[in-house]
């Protein structure tokens, strides 16, 4: 089973993309290609050194990824956290070459690499024509999560769309490898469509959106995290499940898919109760591998004063 017809903002082929000033990203592309051919144990051991070097020029990153760790585990040792930050860096480089594993490689290699565990709670809504909100984080192996259930059911993803036309090119079809077609984050009414005929939406909502449309609510070791509405509000579509669903890389090598149970009693209509709810199923999934999670992102940057608070090293909240 493979994508119905494409929708409207499906990026076309077309010769303004090959305009030298892209050619940089198409050999970009390439090069990545060329990478992902190689052994699986070479691919990760290319992206481990990749992503410790990134150390050294992204400080600015290491600092937010130190203060994030701090404020999400304030019980840490620093040699706990330097550790977690150390490997955490190591997987942003193996992210970039899984990325285009999930963009290029065919199912059968895919298949070599994945398990699953929960695939019958798949199976039963499919079986009872159900929508399936796929409640998911922002870890490294995002891509691969998103290919690896494509599989199972090819689903619909929700996306921001890249300007640079050559990147966003590549996104939306390597995204589409194994799953239909992308919807904007921005566009809800479309999200609502895919649940009500049916589809699976694969749903990131721990990042930090400001105030609009979010209540603050704990979050690992913070009390009043910004944390969106989103996800009651789609779960309220008629006929659909929310499912837990996330990747983790194993320590021996390969992934597990892992397929949580639908949230009984979700949502309860309380904008609080429903995001603290989604919340802490987000946390159990990061406490399985938080070296995985992406640390990155200024995930506490919103206060609930309207005042945004600093990521500067050191800095506690």
């Amino acid at each position: 089973m493979r994508a119905n017809a494409a929708p409207d903002n499906q990026p076309k082929l077309n010769w303004a993309l090959f305009h030298p000033r892209y050619w940089a990203q198409w050999l970009g592309q390439a090069l990545l290609w060329l990478i992902v051919q190689l052994p699986f144990p070479a691919i990760m051991a290319l992206g481990a050194g990749l992503g410790w070097l990134s150390m050294k020029i992204l400080p600015r990153r290491v600092r937010i990824a130190r203060t994030n760790l701090m404020l999400a585990f304030p019980e840490w040792t620093e040699a706990q956290r330097e550790a977690c930050i150390k490997e955490n860096f190591a997987n942003v480089g193996r992210a970039i070459f899984e990325t285009a594993i999930a963009w290029n490689w065919p199912d059968s290699r895919i298949k070599k690499i994945m398990q699953v565990e929960g695939q019958e709670h798949v199976e039963a809504a499919v079986a009872e024509g159900k929508g399936m909100l796929l409640l998911s984080a922002h870890f490294m192996t995002l891509e691969l999560n998103a290919r690896m259930f494509g599989i199972l059911r090819p689903g619909v993803g929700v996306y921001r769309p890249n300007t640079n036309p050559v990147l966003e090119y590549a996104q939306y079809h390597g995204r589409c490898k194994s799953n239909k077609y992308l919807v904007d984050r921005t566009d809800v009414k479309g999200m609502i469509k895919a649940l009500r005929q049916g589809e699976a939406l694969w749903y990131a909502p721990d990042h930090d959106y400001g105030h609009h449309a979010s209540v603050f609510v704990p979050f690992m070791g913070v009390k009043d995290a910004a944390t969106i509405t989103g996800t009651a509000t789609l779960a309220r579509v008629k006929n659909t499940v929310v499912l837990p669903c996330y990747n983790i890389r194993q320590p021996k090598g390969g992934y597990k898919l892992m397929i949580g149970a639908p949230l009984a009693d979700y949502p309860t209509g309380d904008d609080v109760q429903d995001a603290t709810r989604s919340n802490q199923v987000i946390e159990q999934a990061i406490l399985q591998a938080p070296e995985q999670y992406m640390w990155l992102h200024r995930r506490f940057k919103s206060r609930p004063d309207g005042t945004k608070f600093k990521y500067n090293e050191g800095e506690t909240r």
